[in-house]
């Protein structure tokens, strides 16, 4: 394998060399979405940051088994134990059935997902799916001493597997503050102790979604799922478990005191976490108002929005941000992402017009070492950026006469280019499928005024070049003249 990749582990808090338990193959486990809502902008970070990861393992010659879950049953409205099922309330206020509106929500997040240019997953298995093995999971705790009955429900015993093991460990706590910051809610009375977790739910007899166990007609636990999943695909030891930040606590560290109580150890070898989006400063959320979703974001529909932008537009702006920093989103952000994403296509689009010459002024091998070297930082994607954008003002160089590159290195330099900004950072040249496809009326528009311009230039009509040249930048369009024409990128 040609990567000396180096991972942040959250469960140890420092980066590692990453080795994978089987040489030549990954194994990675990533929590997806709850199906009851429109795909919305916190979606798009974890998919595009677990996307890069996928990506880049396959691109450095290993074989990748990546599982993501699709989560319709057991995600309860008030915590991971009480309320009512999010897909089952949606179901009764819309008068569906739950898995109509958990298969509807699915498709939505997958074509939202396709949009962004996040590759399927290996495996995509949802928790209703899965029934039969989270009860056997269950029922291997309860052998194991870590878990009790009462009233038909499950619940893990956090004090007892604390005495044996340690709880908190992947987030930091220790167990005297999760007691001190514990609340006690009305209907935890099944419990022994109030930070106690159900592994499985007595259904009330209202509940749509339920299933026969041995110990009740009920549900699993919402963190029991991937537990169950990610052993039966992965294997009893895997390599990456990854997800939101906002899952570290109570989700993962769940997970964690699960997987090890069930099976005497963690499975996952690597943790690893992606940072949140905040709105101008605020986390997102429902109740502020400042919740935008995809298809919110690709029209330009939503209150907050200045403008639409393009499903690349949102992919580059997230990659621009390293996955484990905050991200704040601004419709200034977007726009900077949207020139910044159209100046990296025009000079990749360039490396046509570079004519080899008999040798070489310039290094390809550079690029390649700049951008591999990032990578292998923990996919620190905003420097393989700047070296991307390094390179576009020497393929423009090279485009003007300015620096020459010999046949050999200019193959080399647009395999390179293609390498990382298609097969590893995932991007596409939305105008050129565009035009492709039809779509895209921009671009022959302009390709169609600026042969005017040509035309006015090779017959001196200065004032009707400068007239064109003038209009567009009024349009946000800049023109930069060339020996042999003129080539043109958003302002």
């Amino acid at each position: 394998m040609d990567t000396k990749l180096t991972i942040y582990n959250t469960l140890t808090r420092r980066k590692e060399a990453f080795e994978p338990l089987t040489p030549g193959r990954v194994g990675i486990y990533v929590c997806g979405p709850t199906v009851y809502g429109d795909p919305h902008l916190g979606h798009a970070r974890p998919a595009v940051t677990f996307d890069l990861l996928f990506r880049y393992l396959k691109a450095s010659g290993y074989r990748v088994r990546y599982v993501r879950n699709i989560t319709d049953v057991g995600h309860l409205e008030h915590d991971a134990d009480e309320g009512e099922d999010k897909i089952a309330k949606k179901a009764r206020l819309e008068q569906l059935e739950p898995m109509e509106v958990a298969h509807y929500y699915t498709e939505r997040y997958r074509r939202a997902m396709e949009a962004l240019n996040v590759l399927s997953p290996s495996i995509e298995p949802h928790a209703s799916g899965h029934i039969i093995e989270q009860i056997a999971f269950v029922q291997r705790i309860l052998d194991a001493g870590f878990a009790y009955v009462s009233n038909g429900s499950v619940y893990f015993d956090v004090e007892k597997y604390d005495a044996a093991h340690r709880y908190g460990i992947l987030s930091g706590r220790n167990l005297e503050d999760i007691v001190a910051n514990t609340r006690e809610l009305d209907g935890q009375g099944d419990k022994r102790h109030s930070y106690d977790f159900a592994l499985w739910k007595k259904a009330a007899p209202e509940h749509i979604m339920r299933w026969p166990s041995p110990w009740s007609d009920g549900f699993p636990g919402w963190h029991m799922e991937c537990s169950a999943m990610s052993t039966k695909y992965l294997g009893e030891r895997f390599d990456i478990h990854g997800g939101g930040m906002d899952l570290m606590f109570p989700h993962h560290e769940c997970e964690i005191a699960q997987s090890t109580a069930a099976l005497g150890h963690d499975s996952a070898r690597y943790w690893v976490h992606n940072n949140m989006i905040t709105i101008n400063g605020q986390k997102m959320g429902k109740s502020l108002g400042n919740f935008i979703t995809l298809d919110e974001l690709f029209s330009g529909s939503h209150r907050l929005l200045a403008q639409a932008y393009t499903p690349m537009t949102v992919r580059f702006f997230v990659l621009q941000a390293h996955y484990r920093s905050t991200l704040d989103f601004s419709n200034e952000a977007l726009q900077a992402a949207e020139k910044g994403l159209d100046r990296l296509m025009k000079g990749i689009e360039a490396l046509d017009k570079v004519k080899p010459a008999a040798v070489s002024t310039v290094d390809p091998a550079e690029l390649e070492t700049r951008c591999r070297a990032a990578m292998d930082d923990d996919l620190n994607s905003p420097m393989v950026i700047s070296a991307l954008f390094d390179w576009v003002r020497t393929i423009n160089s090279l485009v003007d006469g300015k620096q020459t590159i010999a046949a050999e290195d200019l193959e080399r330099l647009k395999a390179t280019v293609h390498r990382y900004a298609f097969d590893i950072l995932g991007l596409r040249d939305e105008k050129a499928a565009g035009a492709a496809s039809g779509r895209d009326y921009v671009t022959p528009l302009v390709e169609m005024l600026l042969a005017e311009r040509m035309q006015a230039r090779a017959a001196k009509d200065w004032a009707a070049s400068d007239r064109i040249r003038d209009g567009l930048a009024a349009a946000g369009i800049r023109v930069k003249d060339r020996k042999d024409g003129s080539d043109w990128e958003l302002e």
